[in-house]
């Protein structure tokens, strides 16, 4: 569900500064994960920290191994080591997307 909620964040992050086009294959379908990450890390309409930088790589693995590897299935120790990896993301997009609210 972190991967899922990541995802969607980033998605948020495009729409909400109206450059969504920038993330979406010609049928209109949004990028796989790794794409968003690629686009997002790249994008020079925000500036997001080195420690998110560096934490996406490591949420997006878990993720995978849980979402797309029929035997694993990520424990409460996975994400424990992962927790402030997973905040620093979360807090960065959650800020990129209510911007104009953060500004007030």
């Amino acid at each position: 569900m972190t991967r899922k909620l990541i995802e969607i964040l980033i998605i948020e992050c495009f729409e909400r500064h109206k450059i969504d086009n920038l993330i979406k294959k010609t049928d209109g379908n949004f990028y796989y994960l790794s794409d968003l990450i690629a686009e997002f890390l790249k994008e020079p309409d925000w500036n997001i920290g080195r420690n998110a930088k560096r934490s996406l790589p490591k949420i997006k693995s878990l993720g995978d191994k849980s979402a797309h590897n029929r035997r694993y299935i990520a424990r409460k120790n996975d994400l424990d080591n992962l927790k402030d990896d997973i905040r620093t993301v979360i807090e960065e997009l959650i800020h990129l997307v209510d911007y104009e609210n953060w500004k007030k």
